[in-house]
């Protein structure tokens, strides 16, 4: 299901089942799919979002693995939805054409989301057109959108709207941009583009609905949020409390008292409730990707360093999602500057 650049209505993306995965290091289960999935889709979702935290083929040693291969994870989420889409996380490089999209595709994928950093967006661009080329629906995400201007910004989503993408989200990654700067980044966007925009919100600095709700206002006609704000770091912008503020806006057409109900099983069997804290809010301030947080509490407990000092060098070196090799090394330096 797509939506038009100048609907009023909104489209409620569910990446609880993506982003979640970060907060509890990929461990969402095979089960806790196909029941939430299902719970979904009877709420009221449009689209639901399902795999690994970095996407497609992401599972690995390296970035972390997966309890659920690819595999199972989608084919338990198609068996579940009746109504809503099914989507997925593609980043060029982490996932190929021919491994991950086309297997996906025999799966029943209905849209693929693909990312890049915010300055990046000619890696995404023949995935982008082999998607439309499969007759698959086919979204352009920029991410850590707050380490680019929103003219550059623009320039890159108006590349992936060449390549045939059917709408645009900026991601804030980092949970680092505030409501000024994302009504000034929608309605640059509304302007310039010819598809429509959407916003994925982080909660690092506390303004995940705050900013999902600006966006909404400055022409954003798709929103990303999670059960209860499960997600990577702080969290995403929390969807049962989101979708009352969206109908009461007249955004949306149901008041979402079902997702009330959601978010009770949910917190029951597997999603843990995110909290906002001084880690949170130092990666939210040092521009770093929320998924970062788990592995930067781990590694620097293992170097015996202080994670803040570990969080600002990170940031300071501007270290961006798909760089995790990055936290042991720049732990190992601070590590050893201390002993110096």
């Amino acid at each position: 299901m797509m939506i038009q650049k100048y609907s009023k209505r909104v489209l409620i993306s569910d990446v609880t089942l993506r982003d979640g995965n970060h907060a509890v290091s990929h461990g969402i289960t095979e089960d806790n799919i196909r029941k939430y999935t299902g719970w979904a889709d009877s709420a009221g979702a449009d689209w639901v979002e399902v795999g690994h935290g970095n996407g497609l083929g992401a599972s690995s040693f390296h970035i972390g693995k997966a309890v659920v291969s690819d595999e199972i994870a989608l084919t338990s989420a198609r068996s579940s939805l009746k109504r809503a889409s099914l989507s997925v996380h593609v980043m060029p490089g982490i996932a190929s054409i021919g491994r991950d999209i086309n297997r996906a595709i025999e799966m029943g994928v209905d849209i693929f989301r693909i990312a890049s950093h915010c300055t990046e967006a000619n890696t995404t661009l023949r995935y982008l057109e082999y998607v439309r080329e499969q007759e698959r629906h086919a979204v352009g995400v920029l991410m850590m959108s707050h380490m680019t201007s929103p003219i550059e910004f623009l320039k890159e989503a108006k590349l992936m709207q060449e390549a045939g993408a059917e709408a645009i989200m900026l991601m804030d990654s980092a949970g680092a941009l505030l409501p000024v700067e994302i009504n000034e980044r929608f309605k640059i966007l509304q302007d310039a583009l010819d598809i429509p925009a959407g916003i994925h919100a982080h909660n690092n600095l506390g303004c995940a609905i705050a900013n999902t709700l600006v966006a909404v206002e400055a022409g954003a006609r798709i929103v990303d949020a999670c059960i209860a704000g499960f997600g990577a770091g702080a969290g995403n912008a929390q969807i049962e409390l989101l979708i009352p503020l969206l109908y009461d806006s007249k955004f949306i057409d149901f008041e979402g008292f079902k997702y009330f109900e959601v978010a009770e099983k949910a917190l029951e069997s597997f999603v843990i409730t995110p909290v906002s804290n001084s880690l949170t809010i130092a990666t939210g301030r040092a521009g770093l990707f929320s998924g970062y947080l788990k592995p930067i509490q781990r590694i620097a407990k293992e170097f015996n360093i202080s994670p803040f000092k570990l969080i600002d060098e990170l940031g300071r070196r501007k270290v961006v999602a798909g760089q995790e090799d990055m936290v042991i090394e720049v732990a190992k330096f601070i590590a050893q500057s201390v002993l110096k």
